[in-house]
């Protein structure tokens, strides 16, 4: 019997609870202390008021869009337009959200609905697509799948060891999660260790699909698509069909299978086993030969025998390529739909777990290489961004610039700064943008009301909402409260951890993950060896002591801290601060990035 049986029901997942620690990350050895008085900044009583407000918002949005056994009330259906994965989407964020210092409450109100989701999803069956007639879910995962929609549906579970890491359904489910895709589940033969790949594009817990697929495959069981609101514009089912029409070719492995990485890596982060690693490693390093092979650029097909492109060397090949531009049935126009932005995934995990930036600099050297390839019309110049038989073809006026925003984090070199453009959070941390703070923070604040006014007023029945028509009213947005308090790239739709963040906070007080109450935080600099973050405690009366981490999971070691010109040696990746009342300080960190091996606590 799987775990999610027995630990379905809200009361089983919470009483769980009793069996969670995060000891380990608290276990800081220094303690700055902070006694100056600092006036409660805006930014600093917004962050509070967004953490505070979305929890109700989010209680709303369950109990109108959820039974009592967290099933989704919808009109449920296989499909890459709104299947499953849809339905798990509608919780993105809320992990990260507890993680940053929400309530309970929340984590507690996902656990329910994940759960109950993964049953629901278990028991639903196709009756003429093959791959779900023996239900659409095995071991509480899809059975058959293309990593763009598996990395949707997975989002949220990929960041829950941010503060439920400790949880023995989490822990059992990473592990069974990574076997299918490391060769160790004899039920889910989806990876060749002799050549390194994933066999095709379309696996999951029970294998990969090795022939052509077809409309059906993608689209799902026949339904009468005029009761319902199809967001992708379809108005027919024959539509729906036409849509996938030229999804067939899926056998080979694929740069979208970068984003499996991740399963591997949640093990890792919750057992250091060094098998997880080693995969991780093996497969990355075999995509950055395949790599070589192709003058820089990444492959999206290679053959079941390892061959770059087959025996036509078509590396641009594969549904969601390089050069793939189906026909859309809705305007009858060829739109181009390679998904490279997801092969990040995969750069970042072995970034994470190496530190080594071999995998920077291969991403860097892609980016030149597509943009060498520009052209030059009625003296304007173009860039590619897609490739197929005939060569380069996409073209656009500006650079492409896909991956520019990590390379640059992940680097922190000045001369990979300027692909990345006109960012705002970027320019409030190089100090040109210090309104950023407090205009995101209304911004977001400002959207819960106005996304509780629309769901409220969603007409839709249980019989006639598909997967994805929830989606929009999800209240819960922690994109800028990353950026912020933890100095963070947001995971993004892909179906990543938390990669890419500066820092992290707990509270040890409550033995939880997240800023304590009444404290709020401002990573305002980064730099390769530094990151300035103020630190305040809103409390008047109360003094309050923060953990302070390097990294989502302690990768960075924190050398220094320096508050007020005084400086006290920390070497180590945690440490604590203890805020008196109505306190702050800018706290200036140096760091050395990359230097342990990642842990979920």
């Amino acid at each position: 019997m799987y775990p999610i049986q027995k630990f379905g029901r809200v009361a089983g997942v919470i009483s769980l609870f009793s069996l969670l620690s995060v000891s380990a990350a608290l276990a800081a050895e220094t303690t700055v202390k902070i006694t100056t008085p600092m006036p409660a900044p805006e930014w600093a009583k917004l962050e509070r008021r967004l953490l505070a407000e979305t929890v109700p918002a989010a209680r709303e949005f369950t109990q109108k869009y959820y039974d009592d056994r967290g099933y989704f009330q919808y009109f449920v259906r296989w499909g890459a337009n709104d299947g499953p994965d849809d339905a798990l989407e509608n919780f993105a964020g809320w992990p990260e959200f507890h993680a940053l210092g929400a309530s309970d409450e929340i984590r507690d109100l996902h656990l329910r609905t994940w759960n109950g989701m993964l049953r629901q999803f278990t028991e639903a069956r196709t009756t003429e697509v093959p791959a779900g007639r023996q239900g659409m879910f095995y071991k509480d995962i899809s059975v058959q799948s293309d990593w763009m929609h598996h990395g949707e549906a997975l989002r949220s579970f990929n960041t829950m060891s941010l503060s439920m890491a400790q949880l023995p359904i989490y822990r059992q489910r990473a592990r069974t999660f990574a076997a299918m895709y490391m060769g160790e589940d004899p039920e889910a033969p989806n990876y060749d260790p002799q050549h390194k790949l994933i066999r095709s594009m379309m696996n999951g817990s029970r294998g990969p699909m090795l022939r052509p697929a077809t409309s059906l495959d993608w689209v799902g069981d026949p339904f009468d698509v005029s009761k319902f609101v199809a967001l992708h514009g379809e108005n027919t089912f024959e539509q729906f069909l036409a849509h996938y029409q030229e999804y067939t070719d899926v056998v080979g492995d694929h740069f979208i299978n970068l984003v499996a990485t991740t399963l591997p890596l949640n093990a890792y982060l919750l057992t250091s086993e060094a098998k997880y690693k080693q995969w991780i490693v093996d497969y990355m390093n075999a995509w950055l030969d395949r790599m070589k092979q192709t003058g820089g650029i990444i492959p999206s097909y290679v053959a079941l025998d390892g061959k770059v492109g087959g025996p036509e060397n078509k590396w641009w090949g594969n549904a969601y390529g390089w050069g793939f531009s189906p026909i859309n049935p809705v305007n009858g126009k060829r739109e181009d739909r390679t998904r490279i932005p997801r092969a990040l995934v995969g750069f970042a995990n072995a970034l994470l777990v190496t530190g080594d930036q071999r995998y920077v600099d291969a991403w860097r050297n892609m980016i030149d290489v597509v943009n060498s390839h520009a052209r030059t019309v009625d003296g304007k110049k173009e860039y590619p961004s897609m490739h197929g038989a005939n060569g380069w073809y996409g073209w656009q006026p500006k650079p492409w610039d896909i991956g520019a925003l990590e390379v640059w984090y992940w680097s922190m070199r000045p001369e990979d700064r300027p692909r990345v453009g006109r960012n705002a959070w970027v320019e409030f941390l190089e100090g040109r943008n210090p309104s950023f703070p407090e205009t995101a923070l209304r911004k977001d604040l400002e959207a819960i009301p106005r996304r509780l006014e629309k769901m409220r007023k969603d007409p839709l029945t249980p019989e006639t909402r598909l997967a994805d028509n929830a989606m929009e009213y999800n209240p819960v947005e922690p994109g800028t409260l990353l950026q912020l308090m933890w100095g963070a790239i947001p995971p993004g739709r892909e179906g990543s951890v938390l990669a890419s963040a500066r820092l992290r906070y707990f509270d040890p007080a409550r033995n939880r993950a997240g800023i304590p109450e009444d404290v709020a935080a401002l990573v305002s600099e980064l730099t390769a060896d530094r990151t300035t973050v103020t630190l305040v405690n809103l409390s008047p009366s109360a003094s309050r002591t923060v953990t302070v981490q390097g990294g989502g999971y302690g990768e960075h070691q924190i050398l220094t801290a320096d508050v007020g010109g005084k400086t006290t040696a920390i070497n180590a990746n945690t440490f604590n601060v203890e805020l008196a009342p109505g306190a702050g300080a800018v706290v200036k960190l140096g760091m050395k990035r990359y230097a342990n091996a990642p842990k979920a606590k």
